[in-house]
């Protein structure tokens, strides 16, 4: 073989491996989603990535997983509609990857994440979703440049409660947590590291109720009810994991919501919640809601508040 050819040829094995080594990257779709899978105990997972058009790749960005509600999907969560995650990212500029839960349905809808105590398929089936989120930072890091210092897990009710057990159980990948309408339910907790946590919940949450347990509402299936843990309940817990010496201080105070925070947490961690009079089980600040629900409250925009809280960590 000619030297010109046997360097064509090398060149060409080299691309082929690489290409093999690296993970596929399907295209995004006009919605600016692109749907990734990967394997994950045994199961075919998914999450859709975002990194926005804006985004300045010079630098590594933040990360925000974004975990939808029970019986939700990942679809559902991306609706900027419903959630406006997507106009957060292009403000905040951070990637997004929203994963899906685990579903009996091919398409993973009406899916589950398993927080510990709740719900539904994955808690039943003791589905491993720690390390399936892990497993989806992972794969996100191979495909965008992001900054480790600042990956970020957000969810809504079940959703929410995932995101707990992770800063209960994977502190070493997450820096902060921000969790609307959805208590803690992890069984064991025991974060290897301070870790962040914000809290949103509005008192009149029919569903995952603030003084403690369920509402008519939280459960189709009656067999499936469960106590949640009240929300005071949830913040004095991480007061104690995080050492945080002082009481509740306002820091915000408002028509419809007031927000208060612990101040002296161990390691620089900041722990703080956001209480709304109205809205029901819903998303602060949403355009829209479930079909037959009360709108969401504008007195709080929870992506806003998400930002401010993850863009102040030391």
């Amino acid at each position: 073989m000619k030297p010109a050819g046997w360097l064509l040829a090398l060149a060409g094995l080299l691309a082929g491996l690489a290409g093999a080594l690296l993970p596929a990257v399907p295209a995004f779709a006009d919605d600016g989603l692109q749907a990734v899978s990967l394997q994950h105990g045994g199961q075919q997972r998914r999450y859709l990535l975002h990194v926005p058009a804006n985004l300045d790749r010079t630098r590594p960005a933040p990360l925000l997983l974004a975990l939808h509600g029970g019986g939700g999907h990942a679809e559902f969560m991306a609706n900027d509609a419903r959630y406006g995650l997507q106009r957060l990212a292009a403000s905040a500029g951070y990637v997004l990857a929203f994963p899906n839960g685990t579903s009996r349905l091919p398409r993973g809808r009406l899916a589950t994440w398993n927080a510990g105590g709740c719900c539904g398929q994955a808690r039943e089936q003791n589905v491993d979703d720690v390390g399936f989120l892990r497993a989806v930072v992972a794969d996100v890091q191979a495909r965008v440049r992001i900054d480790p210092a600042r990956v970020y897990a957000t969810g809504m009710s079940n959703g929410g409660m995932m995101a707990h057990r992770l800063a209960c159980e994977a502190a070493d990948v997450f820096r902060a947590v921000a969790a609307v309408a959805g208590t803690e339910a992890a069984p064991n907790c025991e974060p290897s590291r301070p870790v962040s946590v914000l809290h949103i919940h509005a008192l009149d949450d029919t569903h995952v109720l603030y003084s403690g347990g369920a509402g008519a509402d939280a459960f189709r299936d009656r067999s499936q009810v469960m106590d949640f843990v009240s929300v005071p309940v949830t913040m004095s817990r991480w007061a104690q994991r995080l050492q945080c010496p002082a009481a509740l201080k306002p820091v915000l105070e408002r028509p419809g919501a007031r927000c208060e925070a612990y101040a002296g947490c161990a390691g620089g961690a900041q722990l703080q919640l956001c209480t709304v009079d109205s809205g029901g089980h819903s998303w602060p600040g949403a355009d829209k809601v479930r079909r037959g629900k009360p709108g969401a409250t504008q007195a709080l925009d929870a992506n806003a508040t998400m930002a401010e809280f993850f863009g102040r960590l030391p």
